[in-house]
């Protein structure tokens, strides 16, 4: 990124309390480059942020086109296993040094947030059962060298894992991984079926095997190329205060009891990056909407015909869909399937012609008020449960949208174009 000329830097010292977020979200408003920041204070470690807030850096980093992440991304995680390790153990690097959380970037990102947040770490944990490993994202809460609390959310494999630790009075052994290799990153996005390690994944997106090393202190072992690793473990039968914190739909999350992580170890790479995400924001929306719009895909595309791709921009609450209309009443049929393939987002599904950018929701709306009727092609289904953490059911009930034209009638909701158009580069006209 450094040598494509991709990655922004501030040179100025910021304050970790709201400034670095603040410069963060008003960068992303202009750009979708990367961000450094080489001095922070009160800590040795530059802080880099926004490193995925791009689609197309998401699809490059998969080597996809960029209107074909879906299906490549399908193919790449998809296919059955290797017949060589997915994972390699090597010796712990001896590049590593120690010390405590207060030494890593304690960044405040909202107005009303209850203190420093964690929040791009991977949580790295087994399954006590069956020893499968799991990668997850939390949001951690500092509040000591030796405490966070943590909240985890009902549907996740983490969850699942702990509440059989805490059946049998123990502790659920964990690391935390801050500045991952991006195939880790990506592949704790995915959220395969319980049985398959988001690790075995990850090694199928690098097509390598992922080398591990292991802990200090606990039974577990972690990626080699890991900047940051706290370890430690999830507490059983103990919940404490957590939050408030401005959660990724925008709003702030209240204070809960959640569980609590003692840590027992903090080391860090020579020279080590803290990677922060701003959540809601681009990079926090991006790769979840990438890899869920890859799952309604591959669960589409096995009932229908003709789906081309499908976007969840922007945001994941959204499922549009593009496909090559082959018989009348395509587009609802295509609808229907989204409906049941990812319960938890799809709030809104819309499916529109293959002319139409699904990556653009101006062009999008277009198709909808331009491509026929508004009354017949909207339909709201009331009362279909929605998003697991919706103890008031905001996000019950789905808006779907049939935007594509009316069947038979294709040529006549052609789309005017002036020849030439794609082929000029106004560097050629405009004056310096």
């Amino acid at each position: 990124m450094q040598e494509r000329g991709d990655i922004a830097v501030v040179g100025r010292e910021v304050n970790p309390e709201y400034e670095l977020a603040a410069v963060t979200k008003c960068f992303q408003t202009t750009s979708e480059s990367a961000l450094l920041f080489e001095r922070v204070k009160d800590t040795d470690m530059r802080v880099a942020t926004n490193l995925y807030g791009s689609h197309t850096r998401l699809c490059d980093l998969i080597g996809s086109p960029y209107d074909r992440f879906c299906r490549h991304w399908n193919e790449l995680v998809g296919g059955s296993g290797s017949s060589t390790p997915l994972l390699e153990t090597v010796p712990v690097p001896s590049d590593r040094s120690n010390g405590h959380l207060s030494d890593l970037p304690m960044i405040t990102y909202h107005g009303k947030d209850a203190g420093p947040y964690i929040t791009s770490a991977l949580f790295l944990a087994r399954d006590p059962d069956s020893g499968v490993p799991n990668l997850s994202f939390h949001r951690s809460m500092v509040v000591s060298d030796d405490e966070l609390r943590i909240r985890l959310g009902s549907s996740h494999d983490l969850a699942k894992y702990q509440e059989r630790a805490e059946a049998r009075d123990e502790a659920l052994e964990a690391a935390l991984l801050i500045g991952t290799p991006p195939e880790i990153f990506l592949a704790a996005c995915s959220s395969p079926p319980m049985d398959v390690s988001e690790l075995d994944v990850a090694a199928k997106i690098a097509r390598r095997p992922i080398d591990m090393y292991p802990c200090n202190t606990i039974n577990l072992s972690v990626p080699a190329d890991v900047e940051i690793v706290v370890e430690g473990r999830i507490l059983p039968h103990d919940r404490r205060p957590e939050g408030p914190f401005g959660e990724f739909l925008g709003f702030y999350v209240p204070v809960g009891n959640n569980h609590v992580f003692e840590v027992s170890e903090v080391n860090w790479r020579n020279q080590a990056i803290y990677h922060a995400l701003l959540c809601g924001s681009p990079e926090d929306l991006r790769p979840l909407e990438a890899v869920t719009a890859a799952r309604i895909y591959s669960h589409v595309s096995r009932l229908i015909p003709g789906l081309i791709d499908v976007s969840c921009r922007p945001n994941v609450m959204i499922t549009i869909m593009k496909i090559r209309k082959q018989y009348k009443g395509h587009g609802k049929h295509a609808l229907l399937a989204a409906l049941g393939s990812h319960l938890d987002y799809n709030k809104v599904c819309i499916v529109v012609d293959e002319d139409v950018d699904i990556y653009d929701l101006d062009d999008v709306m277009w198709a909808y008020l331009t491509r026929g009727r508004a009354d017949k092609r909207a339909m709201i289904l009331e009362d279909i449960p929605g998003f697991y953490r919706d103890p008031h059911q905001d996000h019950w009930g789905r808006l779907i949208i049939d935007a594509t034209h009316p069947w038979g009638r294709a040529e006549e909701f052609e789309r005017k174009k002036v020849p030439g158009e794609d082929d000029i580069d106004l560097a050629d006209y405009l004056k310096n």
